[in-house]
């Protein structure tokens, strides 16, 4: 059971890009500073889904069900989204390793092989297959940011 207490009012537990390499049983070696804090906030207890994007999302147990509800509660317009982000979730636990089985339905779907990124976006990660990734932020940027983004000082 995830510690909600700990969660609530946190804005930023996971962040940072970590390049990693699934072996070849499709399992990915959570690292060192996210496991600490997945066990320390969830036992452990994460659920992988996919997103519209084409990447894995892994959020602790207690976020995922509470993302879980407000999908339900979508209207009918919204099938396409729920049928890939409910349809495609799986619930799973760190094995004594600190390791995950990334379902095969999961790494198809997303096209993920060997070479992945996994990115810390707060409550939240997303599994990438790696040129993925660079392509997707390459042709981002050539596009130019969103005014909300261009906005923003470093």
């Amino acid at each position: 059971m995830c510690h909600l207490g700990l969660i609530t009012g946190v804005t930023a537990v996971f962040q940072g890009t970590s390049l990693i390499t699934l072996d070849a049983k499709g399992r990915l070696l959570m690292p060192v500073r996210h496991r600490e804090a997945l066990l320390a906030l969830c036992n452990g207890e994460i659920t992988l889904t996919r997103h519209p994007d084409g990447c894995v999302l892994i959020y602790p147990r207690a976020i995922w069900e509470e993302k879980k509800a407000l999908l339900s509660k979508l209207p009918y317009s919204a099938r396409v989204l729920q049928r890939i982000v409910l349809g495609g979730a799986v619930n799973l636990v760190l094995d004594r390793a600190g390791r995950i089985l990334v379902p095969e339905e999961l790494r198809g779907l997303c096209e993920l092989e060997k070479d992945v990124a996994l990115v810390g976006l707060g409550m939240h990660f997303e599994l990438w297959r790696r040129e993925k990734l660079e392509a997707l932020e390459a042709q981002s940027l050539a596009a130019g940011l969103a005014p909300e983004a261009a906005d923003f000082s470093f």
